[in-house]
């Protein structure tokens, strides 16, 4: 797979001195790619020294080829909706970072599958980036750029030379780049993962310890009980415990939903976006 020298080279990408790229290609229309979200987060936290992590965008041609539609008989950009919104929109998050990125995809998904929020619409978009903290002039500026279509067309590219046929979609490279990438579609137990990046490094694994419990929701916007208690590998109830001291200091919130209950880093100002619209 030599096409990827000239797509890093095009991305002004430079080499990780981590044994291991793993490429994740997600769908934010997939529900799948929703649910996936607590097994990379913990595959971070424990595993993020071994590994340089690239999420790439496989979304289906149809989603990015529909024309613009608008929410009303307004026409100002921030009325417009397009299916191809939400893939533009995480592309444009990562020009404030990598992590920024991420996190806008798992903040996206959440406005999808968890708040029922319709995530094609501008306005909506514009609404995340301001929920983490993005610099949302910044982000405006890049959801229209030629970058960012760029950006989007290197993903698609990827997907094509890797045969991604379907999100999720692992994609496994060691150091040495003569070797082929080993490609896992769908999705499996977290040990499934444990055990390939432990045959690629060739020796026993050594997670990280985990970072304070502040910093993991600096790291990460929406986190449930039971994926504190597996990253700190105590019972979920000693995480509730946790996690309510916590919330009694007003440092997160608490979000019941089904049957799960959801926290996250409270925010203290909520006006961020209202300068925009």
């Amino acid at each position: 797979m030599n096409y990827l020298t000239a797509i890093d080279d095009t991305l002004h990408y430079s080499a990780s001195a981590k044994p291991i790229e793993l490429y994740v290609f997600l769908d934010p229309y997939c529900k799948d790619c929703w649910s996936l979200q607590p097994l990379l987060r913990k595959l971070q936290v424990e595993y993020d020294h071994y590994f340089s992590l690239r999420i790439v965008l496989r979304t289906p041609l149809p989603k990015l080829n529909m024309p613009p539609v608008c929410d009303s008989q307004d026409s100002r950009p921030t009325n417009r909706a397009n299916p191809c919104f939400p893939s533009i929109a995480i592309k444009a998050a990562e020009f404030q970072g990598k992590r920024a990125g991420f996190r806008y995809l798992s903040c996206l998904l959440e406005y999808s599958f968890l708040k029922k929020r319709n995530v094609t619409s501008f306005s909506v978009l514009v609404e995340i980036a301001a929920r983490i903290n993005l610099d949302v002039d910044e982000f405006i500026a890049d959801f229209t750029s030629d970058e960012t279509m760029r950006a989007l067309q290197v993903d698609m590219f990827l997907g094509n030379e890797m045969e991604v046929d379907e999100a999720p979609t692992f994609v496994f490279f060691n150091s040495n780049i003569e070797d082929e990438g080993l490609k896992v579609s769908g999705r499996y137990e977290y040990a499934i993962y444990e055990q390939i990046l432990e045959e690629l490094i060739g020796s026993q694994l050594l997670p990280d310890m985990p970072p304070s419990i502040n910093s993991l929701f600096n790291r990460f916007d929406l986190l449930t009980t039971r994926e504190v208690a597996e990253i700190y590998r105590i019972t979920e109830k000693e995480a509730e415990r946790e996690l309510k001291k916590r919330l009694l200091k007003q440092q997160i919130e608490c979000i019941p939903f089904q049957d799960r209950t959801l926290w996250r880093k409270k925010q203290h100002n909520c006006s961020l976006i209202k300068q925009h619209f």
